[in-house]
Order: structure tokens, then sequence, then C-alpha cells
């Protein structure tokens, strides 16, 4: 290959590679990129043109809705709230990619592996005690339950 030449065209340069070694038929230039120029680049985040951190405008109603409900779940099992809030949206965004609201993203298949994660990783403990222990903590259970239910 060659050198690289931009062209500007508004906010955006193309990068054209230019060929040395030509065969019959070849262009002379080769496209390698498009990219947006530094300086607009640097001027537009300075504005904030980038969403915020923290935003959730461009998730579906059905995202927020799962993430709602991973978050219960991570409640009920004594996470704090933040915490919980923190890991239910990181597991919406493994499963969909990010936000679909505007179209990105749709049409991608659902990964459901991490939703189904945490409830394998959970129960290790359980599996690594002796059976004679699990027994034991099984017929207190139903003793306690026994009670609980007369009462």
């Amino acid at each position: 290959m060659g050198r690289e030449i931009q062209t500007r065209q508004g906010e955006f340069e193309t990068v054209l590679m230019r060929r040395f070694h030509l065969t019959p038929g070849q262009p002379e230039y080769v496209f390698v990129k498009r990219r947006m120029i530094r300086e607009d680049a640097r001027e537009r985040f300075k504005k904030g043109a980038a969403t915020p951190r923290g935003d959730k405008s461009e998730y579906s109603d059905k995202q927020k809705r799962q993430a709602e409900h991973i978050e219960q779940g991570y409640e009920e099992r004594a996470v704090p709230e933040q915490e919980a809030e923190k890991r239910a949206w990181a597991t919406v965004n493994k499963m969909t990619g990010g936000g679909k609201r505007s179209g990105s993203g749709r049409g991608k298949p659902v990964n459901k592996a991490p939703a189904r994660k945490g409830g394998k990783r959970g129960g290790a403990a359980s599996a690594a005690r002796t059976a004679a222990s699990r027994s034991a903590s099984a017929r207190r259970a139903a003793k306690t339950r026994a009670r609980n239910s007369t009462a």
C-alpha cells in the first residue's frame, strides 16, 4: 500500500490509501475508514452531545421492566439498592446489547445466558454439603413448616 490522504465532508473525513503497485483495472485509491474530524469530536464532547451516563431514555419499555424485575430479585436477596440497580442494568445490557429504542440493535437475538448465570451459581454451597447435613436441614425445615401451619 502507500500513504493516507484525507478528504473532508462536513464533520467527517474519509481516509483513503493510495496504492503504488497497481495491476490493470485496480483503483488507485482504496477506502480505509470514515471518521469524525478530531476538532469536531472534541467540540461535540464538550457540548455534551454524547448521551450522559445513567440516561435510560434509549431503552425500550420492555428493557426497563426487565431491569426492574431483576433489581427486585437482587433486593430480595439483600443486595444494596444501588448495587442491585447496577447489576440489573448490566444484565439487561449484556442480554440485549444496550438500548433498543431508536432501532439500534433491533432484530438481534436476545442472549439469555446472563440471566441464567445467577441461578446456576447459586446452590454451589448447598451441593458441597454432605447428604446427611442436607437431610437434617430438610427435617428441621419440615418440623418448622408443620409447627407454623398449626399456629
